[in-house]
């Protein structure tokens, strides 16, 4: 009797320790099913802010590149407008420089005689008096 109630008593306890165990896994598998939740969730938020992150880059590389093109703009105009300055006061230097050789000509054309020189003298004496 006493060997039926040992065997009944550890009977007992392995049925207590399976019924343990089986309750220890069960609470570690809402221990892993937690833990992966928590790292799903961790995944997600890191996903989001390197997404958030790549965004602002991108906004920040677009933004940089617009200011380099409106400065390369700018230098552009100002070279073209130097330029044309630069084009216009040789424009201006040749069309003095024509008009002085043309007026030597005329000069020189009128005054090719005495008479036409006595001619532009008198008519100078006019304007004096």
């Amino acid at each position: 009797m006493n060997a039926l109630k040992a065997r009944e008593g550890s009977i007992e306890d392995a049925l207590n320790a399976a019924e343990q165990a089986r309750e220890d896994m069960e609470k570690l598998s809402a221990d892993n099913e937690k833990l992966l939740e928590e790292a799903r969730s961790e995944r997600d938020k890191i996903i989001k802010d390197a997404s958030s992150m790549a965004t602002i880059i991108r906004e920040e590389a677009k933004d940089d590149a617009s200011k380099i093109a409106d400065k390369m703009v700018e230098d552009a105009k100002h070279t073209i407008n130097l330029e044309k300055q630069a084009a216009i006061n040789e424009i201006r230097n040749q069309v003095a420089e024509l008009s002085l050789q043309i007026s030597e000509k005329i000069l020189r054309k009128n005054l090719s005689n005495d008479r036409n020189q006595k001619a532009l003298i008198e008519e100078y004496m006019k304007d004096i008096n």
